[in-house]
Formats: C-alpha cells, sequence, structure tokens
C-alpha cells in the first residue's frame, strides 16, 4: 500500500514537472534523490506503517511527535549548526505535552502487550525521517523542486514496493476483497498524503527554519481529530480542546522563536 502510494504519486508528479520543461535529471540526481527518498519513505513512512500493525495508535504519534527533537538535536550537532534557543527548548516540550494530553494517558498503551521492537522501530523511523530532511538541504537536487519531489517519491516507493514483496505481502493481496472505504482511503493517501502534504514538507524544507519544520510533526494529530470531528462525527471533549491550545502555544513559540549560532570550540 505505501509503495503503490508513492509510485502513482511520484510519476504524476514526475510526468508533470518534465512536461513543464522542466530538465531532464543527472544521474547525481537520480542518487541524491534516492538516498533522501529511502531516508524519508522507506526508513520513515515505512517504519510507521510496520510498526502500527503492533503498536497502538495512541502511541505510535507519541513516538511520532519525537521527531522535531531529532530534528533540532542534529541541527545542532552540524558543523556551524544552530544552538536551539530557550523558546525552541520550551516550545518541544510543551509540545510534546500537548499530544499526550491529546491522546490521554490511558490510550497510550491500548490493548495487550506494546512489542518493544515495533516502539524501537518508529523511533528509529523519526530519526530517519529527520536525517532525510536535513540532508535534502545539502545535496545537489534538480531545480524543479516538484521533479525532485517526484524523483523522491519513486524511489522511496520503489523501496517501500520491495520491502513488501520481500515481506510476502503479494501473496496475501486479494483485489476482489478490497473495500469501496480501502480504496477511497489509498485515494485520499494518493492525492493529499503524497501529492499535496509530501509535496508542501519537501518545499518548506528550503524556507523555514528545522525546529519550525519539525512543529508538524505536533499539529498533525490535532488536525486528524477535528477532522475526525468534522467528518466522522467523533466527539470533541473538553480534553482534545485543552491539547490543541497547548499545541497551538508550543507552534507559536518555536515559530517566533530565533535559533542561536553554534558554539565553537
Amino acid at each position: 500500500m505505501a509503495g503503490a502510494r508513492f509510485l502513482v504519486s511520484g510519476v504524476i508528479l514526475y510526468v508533470w514537472a518534465r512536461q513543464r520543461g522542466a530538465p531532464r535529471p543527472t544521474r547525481l540526481h537520480w542518487k541524491n534523490t534516492a538516498i533522501i527518498g529511502a531516508f524519508l519513505l522507506l526508513g520513515g513512512n515505512g517504519a510507521v506503517v510496520w510498526a502500527e500493525q503492533w503498536i497502538p495508535s495512541g502511541l505510535a504519534a507519541l513516538l511520532v511527535s519525537i521527531l522535531p527533537f531529532w530534528i533540532v538535536l542534529l541541527e545542532w550537532m552540524r558543523p556551524d549548526g544552530q544552538r536551539p534557543g530557550l523558546a525552541v527548548v520550551l516550545g518541544l516540550i510543551v509540545g510534546f505535552i500537548g499530544i499526550v494530553v491529546l491522546i490521554g494517558p490511558g490510550n497510550l498503551g491500548g490493548e495487550g502487550d506494546v512489542k518493544p521492537a515495533g516502539a524501537i522501530v518508529l523511533i528509529l523511523g523519526s530519526l530517519s525521517w529527520a536525517i532525510g530532511s536535513l540532508w535534502s538541504r545539502d545535496m545537489k537536487l534538480p531545480e524543479s523542486g516538484l521533479l525532485t519531489t517526484g524523483m523522491e517519491m519513486l524511489a522511496g516507493g520503489a523501496m517501500l514496493a520491495i520491502a513488501g514483496l520481500f515481506a510476502g505481502e503479494l501473496g496475501r493481496l486479494d483485489l476482489a476483497n478490497v473495500s469501496a472505504a480501502s480504496a477511497y482511503g489509498l485515494l485520499y493517501l494518493i492525492t493529499f498524503g503524497s501529492l499535496v502534504a509530501f509535496t508542501s514538507y519537501i518545499w518548506l524544507l528550503d524556507k523555514v527554519s528545522p525546529a519550525m519544520l519539525g512543529t508538524y510533526a505536533y499539529v498533525n494529530p490535532v488536525v486528524a481529530v477535528i477532522l475526525g470531528w468534522a467528518i466522522a462525527g467523533e466527539e470533541l471533549s473538553l480534553r482534545t480542546a485543552v491539547a490543541a491550545v497547548i499545541v497551538i502555544c508550543a507552534v507559536a513559540l518555536i515559530t517566533t522563536a530565533r535559533s542561536k549560532p553554534a558554539l565553537k570550540a
């Protein structure tokens, strides 16, 4: 599913960018986008897809929300990187607290035992996404952002599809039993999850600070809850409202803060 999602989106973006006049990518471009696609999609998105077979969605959202910490830490460790200011650190902590409140401590464990392997994979998946995000800032890539995004999705989607084949998923696929809800869900992921959201994320990589970029990991769960209320008729509780306010405050702290230059020895 993950491989198909990004392969379809990648083909659409690649063809569109080329028809709009984007030059043919070089071998170096393909190499660099494949590396980024491996970290972002195979390592990052693939970790979530795999781990949620055994990890409750609440705990998964919490573990994924450590992404801003990875991004800020890796950026600080880079040569001439930026040292996070007090407001950024405070914003990261407040945002994490907001996610805990949103999910609810009682919903973190779900039913049954949580497999440690799933939790470890999710944490490493967030690290992989952070590495891919920061590396993409320095690698030589096509001038066309749409072409770059399409190539990353093609490479990452191909890797995810290959991983699925090695896992034996093709033998368990029964297209005749795919429900309409599942088909619409996949179409939604292709359209909004990949063509819109992932393309927007890649565009933002060169436009905002690393700390600000990572705030999407806090906002996503809040948006999901609001959509559940607006579309699926799910209840919007006081706890959800409080969590949303906390997350908004955290994002405001991070987006208005200024990072300090890294300390040099």
